[in-house]
């Protein structure tokens, strides 16, 4: 397939796709064995790309960029792209699952504490009954060694591997994956806080709040130790950032 429709954000790619879409393009890609990354944009993404010029290297790399977050959905709304929709990382992980399961596509988790990835693998199971998870594993907190990662690298390829969910957090689990590239002949899927939504480590917004991008709100009011600093420091900078950019395409 051919790179979707995409917008610039501040200077960030987001492609314009849906959970349609973007299944389909993973599962072509897996059925072939071909090593891809998928980048869920949010807010954050945007902000620290604009920050960290690496990063951004990182993010414009991928093979795909969702809008995973309203304001970007907005955004490229704005920007000319009418049909543009959310797509949500842990929604886009049952979406996945699903397909996979179907197709008899192995899948590997990579990510959370060995309590959350316990709970997570006997949840998929369950939920979708002719899934195979044939690899899962809770790294370090820290940076893994270079024996430790060799032997994660083999661990994957022995499995068999095709789609690979990564759960690090953001900005974190793009990064790996930009490094891995190519050592992993699997789909690798940066899918944030999935793992704690789907396991139910962690309580998930509603759905009128996420529709109406104040998920923020939840997750300050769930979290605020965590999150605080993230939100009330880059979402008015990105909301400036943000009008100033859409005043300029209207002026050319």
């Amino acid at each position: 397939m051919k790179r979707p429709e995409h917008r610039t954000i501040l200077g960030l790619r987001i492609d314009v796709t849906s959970y349609a879409n973007a299944t389909e393009r993973v599962l072509a890609w897996a059925g072939r064995g071909e090593s891809r990354y998928v980048c869920c944009g949010t807010v954050n993404n945007v902000m620290e790309a604009r920050r960290s010029p690496d990063y951004r290297v990182v993010m414009d790399q991928a093979d795909l960029v969702t809008s995973d977050g309203m304001p970007l959905v907005w955004m490229l709304r704005w920007l000319g792209t009418r049909s543009a929709t959310r797509v949500y990382g842990p929604d886009l992980t049952g979406y996945l699952l699903e397909a996979a399961g179907d197709a008899g596509i192995p899948v590997g988790l990579y990510g959370g504490t060995d309590a959350v990835l316990a709970r997570l693998v006997t949840t998929v199971k369950q939920r979708f009954t002719d899934l195979k998870v044939v690899y899962a594993e809770a790294p370090p907190f820290r940076t893994p060694t270079p024996e430790e990662d060799r032997r994660t690298m083999q661990a994957i390829q022995d499995a068999g591997v095709r789609i690979l969910f990564i759960g690090l957090g953001s900005p974190k689990q793009d990064r790996w994956m930009h490094a891995h590239r190519d050592r992993v002949q699997a789909v690798m899927l940066g899918v944030g806080q999935a793992f704690d939504l789907l396991s139910g480590a962690k309580p998930q917004a509603p759905r009128w709040m996420q529709s109406r991008g104040l998920e923020w709100t939840f997750r300050l009011a769930t979290e605020p130790r965590r999150v605080w600093r993230r939100y009330l420091s880059q979402n008015p900078k990105f909301v400036l950032l943000a009008l100033a950019q859409l005043l300029r395409a209207r002026m050319t």
